[in-house]
């Protein structure tokens, strides 16, 4: 494994050109994770596959700044090994996501339910998801953007690919303390720094792949603590979260998540002019880590930042968890499909 530095502070190991699930890290002896080690204690947990409609770039208040002066995204660390020339986005998981894979997951493990099996199953897939990859909380700034996966490929696609389907590689695996991240690289065809990456196939036992429009990830390790025990009933055809009782109390494990790099070449830029990306912001919480040198801004500071950025423009939202009459209505859609 290499190590490096990362834009937070964070020191990390990592491997190039392979997405590494949790028993091949371990092959590979972790470089001395300790909490890699400790599957052998940690409860059974759920495996979903989970689809993601939408991407997200979260920044700071320079960032913000420099995002509305220019029209749209770069990576302004150019000279770093870490990141050339990179814009990174993250995995946007909510609760519909969350709710569909959570029926994949019993329609695939139990294809045979009876009607009143189905009604009879509790949710119990949100009690796993308590990773930072679920939490509305950003350790990367207060200001967020959201796009859905077909907006940002199509503007990828006119900008940097001639109107051709951008290219996906298998770009890296990322080792922290805590934490695992795949890294997808986009890039455009024409484009041969990256020839000797692997491709992004649609493959079924993959961490990740892109198909129809939709990434798709199926996580490694969901929680951050590991407070419940997946529970499976052949006999009912059910799953549950059930308490989990340790001799010691909490017990921590790694998490994982997946990055989505773009490729943007030095002194270019992936544009989408100021209207549209004051439609895509929000503001959401930070969430502090030791040592890292993110800063971040509170709700009014933020809103006056934004006003001040985009005049006369409505009030900032906040991207946070849907309201109960909108849980409702989800799970009524839900039933639906």
């Amino acid at each position: 494994m290499e190590a490096e530095w990362n834009r937070r502070g964070s020191y990390f190991n990592f491997v190039r050109k392979e997405h590494l699930k949790l028993d091949d890290l371990r092959e590979r002896k972790g470089s001395g994770n300790k909490y890699l080690f400790k599957n052998e204690i940690i409860p059974e947990y759920p495996r979903p596959e989970i689809h993601v409609s939408h991407l997200k770039h979260d920044t700071n208040r320079g960032g913000l700044e420099g995002i509305k002066e220019s029209g749209g995204f770069k990576n302004p660390s150019v000279e770093q090994e870490f990141g050339k020339g990179l814009v990174w986005w993250g995995l946007v998981v909510g609760r519909k996501e969350l709710r569909s894979a959570e029926q994949r997951l019993l329609k695939e493990t139990y294809p045979n339910r009876t009607e009143q099996q189905v009604q009879d199953q509790q949710s119990f897939l949100r009690k796993f998801a308590s990773s930072p990859a679920f939490k509305k909380s950003s350790r990367l700034g207060s200001y967020r953007f959201t796009f859905s996966v077909q907006e940002l490929l199509e503007a990828y696609s006119l900008q940097f690919c001639g109107g051709e389907q951008p290219v996906m590689r298998v770009y890296q695996t990322h080792l922290y303390p805590q934490e695992v991240m795949y890294a997808v690289l986009v890039h455009g065809p024409a484009n041969q720094e990256f020839s000797d990456y692997p491709l992004l196939t649609d493959d079924p036992n993959a961490v990740c792949c892109y198909k129809d429009g939709r990434f798709i990830w199926r996580p490694e390790a969901m929680c951050a603590t590991h407070s419940y025990e997946l529970v499976q009933n052949p006999e009912t055809q059910q799953m549950e979260a059930r308490t989990y009782e340790p001799n010691f109390w909490p017990q921590y494990y790694v998490w994982d998540n997946v990055g989505i790099a773009l490729h943007v070449e030095k002194d270019k830029l992936l544009e989408f002019g100021p209207d549209r990306l004051r439609e895509k912001l929000k503001f959401c919480e930070g969430e502090k880590l030791p040592h890292a040198p993110v800063e971040f801004d509170g709700f009014p500071s933020a809103e006056a930042t934004v006003q001040d950025l985009w005049p006369d423009d409505r009030s900032l939202e906040r991207d946070e968890d849907p309201s109960p009459l909108e849980r409702d209505e989800e799970q009524d859609i839900n039933k639906a499909e």
